[in-house]
């Protein structure tokens, strides 16, 4: 009788290159240092890879100097996967030959694994992405990530001094742009390093063209990138990418079952502002349901006016002094006045500011201690109009925009000390405040703040901060298993928010 023995699936090593030293963007510090989102970008590119169930480890190889601050990021981010930070060499072809061989140690005789070479500077990666490339892996032995080409490809030669002329224009049909990673064997991508060093004239800028070029025998097959993915190299990729992070959605992960929750929030304190209906309450009496201890504060319930420094404080007060405790503050409180500003008087218009802006910023200010001790979370709201305001809606719609700017500030300037900050953007929310303002609409037409609740509550179990986590409700035609690409929930999102209030 004989026995099958399943194959070992290799093992799967993602290379982060962060070699870059950021002069393009015109940088004193390596453009993978710089911060977009709330955090580093090598760090959002390396919190990919630890996410990914595709990938076992990564190796980061660095700009030579800035090694320490890499050592940092990962231990204070807690991203196990990264075993080891080494210091890139002073080309490109030089950095890769380093992780060729830092991947090639403690390799049993005739054992290989599957490595993904990654540019620091795309952290938008998604995971369809990277979990395409392994699997392509069982089949091929180089694989390259690429999108078809939007402009028109155009060759030209210089003339002497009259500039440039087109010599060709290639069929656009056949083009594509290249991205990030590429993935190889580790013993196809050795070789064809080997067999490069014997070219005096080597020089490489990515790794499929070495195997192109030196394996010409090996089929490098091409997986479906994304527009999303984009290289920060210019200026203007720094702001791009940035209205990006802040434009997608940000899924909030789903604890397992009842249970889960439960460990999560027992014995934890909870500070709710704005809990007397709608979001809020709803927010407070399932946290509670868990097994929390929930303070939940409004006008109609407590006495408690938002915008009143005092009331916040001492609210914050006595949920410490009784519970010992705050591991999360959420504020739902907020006004919406609508009508032209010229028209509005300066009654409601310092409102609308002390309530929906200055309210938030005490609440914040009066919380941070509390937080600082639990390391925990500070989760305010904005609304789908705060990338556009409207005409009829500037307080309200100002006001949230400022909303997201507190966010990626607080979670940067509170990051050294475990203090998360996030935003949840809902669309269009059935609460008494909408109510208020548009009547009764359309039934099926809304979220219910039941929905925004649960969403809220996974975020502030997560590890996310700086983000905007937006809430929107499920196309029931849409196969809930055919994900749209982060760049097309980005866009549905800008051009939902043009309708949306």
């Amino acid at each position: 009788m004989s026995v099958q023995h399943k194959a070992t699936k290799p093992r799967t090593t993602a290379v982060v290159l962060a070699g870059g030293t950021g002069q393009r963007v015109g940088l004193s510090i390596p453009k993978q240092l710089l911060k977009i989102a709330g955090k580093a970008v090598i760090e959002h590119t390396l919190t990919i890879f630890q996410q990914s169930d595709s990938i076992d480890d990564v190796i980061v190889l660095m700009a030579p100097g800035y090694v320490p601050d890499i050592e940092k990021i990962v231990a204070k981010s807690g991203l196990t996967k990264v075993t080891r930070v080494i210091e890139g060499g002073s080309t490109r072809n030089e950095t890769t030959e380093r992780a060729i061989a830092a991947l090639g140690e403690g390799l049993a005789e005739g054992e290989d694994r599957n490595v993904l070479f990654h540019d620091a500077v795309r952290p938008l990666l998604s995971q369809r992405v990277i979990k395409d490339c392994v699997d392509a892996l069982e089949r091929y032995q180089a694989v390259d990530v690429a999108i078809p080409s939007a402009d028109t490809i155009i060759v030209t030669r210089t003339h002497g001094g009259d500039g440039e002329f087109i010599t060709e224009v290639p069929d656009r049909s056949r083009l594509r742009r290249g991205q990030t990673p590429q993935a190889f064997k580790l013993s196809t991508v050795r070789k064809a390093y080997e067999v490069a060093a014997g070219d005096p004239n080597f020089q490489a800028t990515d790794d499929c063209s070495v195997v192109l070029k030196y394996l010409p025998d090996v089929p490098i097959y091409v997986v479906a990138g994304d527009e999303y993915n984009m290289k920060v190299t210019q200026p203007v990729d720094v702001f791009i990418t940035d209205k990006l992070f802040q434009l997608a959605s940000t899924a909030a992960p789903r604890q397992a079952d009842e249970a889960a929750y439960r460990e999560l929030l027992t014995g934890k304190t909870l500070v709710v502002f704005g809990g007397s209906y709608g979001i809020g309450a709803d927010i407070a009496a399932i946290a509670e349901s868990y097994g929390a201890k929930v303070y939940a504060l409004g006008r109609s319930t407590t006495g408690t006016h938002v915008e009143n420094p005092e009331h916040v404080d001492d609210a914050l007060s006595k949920a410490y002094s009784e519970t010992g405790r705050i591991d999360y503050v959420i504020n739902t409180a907020g006004v919406l006045r609508i009508g032209k500003l010229a028209e509005t008087d300066n009654t409601t218009i310092q409102e609308a500011l002390n309530v929906n802006y200055l309210a938030p910023v005490q609440i914040a200010r009066a919380s941070y201690k509390y937080l600082a001790e639990t390391k925990g979370q500070l989760l305010l709201y904005t609304s789908s109009s705060y990338t556009r305001g409207r005409a009829e809606y500037s307080l309200y719609s100002s006001t949230k925009a400022a909303m997201v700017n507190l966010t990626q500030a607080l979670s940067d300037e509170w990051a050294g000390d475990g203090v998360r900050v996030n935003c949840v953007n809902p669309e269009r929310t059935a609460t008494p405040m909408r109510t208020k303002a548009f009547g009764q609409e359309p039934e099926g037409s809304l979220l219910s703040s039941e929905a925004v609740a649960r969403t809220s509550l996974d975020v502030l179990l997560s590890e996310l901060t700086g983000h905007v986590i937006d809430v929107r409700q499920q196309d029931p035609t849409r196969d809930a298993s055919a994900e749209a690409s982060g760049f097309e929930q980005a866009l549905a999102s800008v051009l939902d928010r043009q309708e949306d209030v």
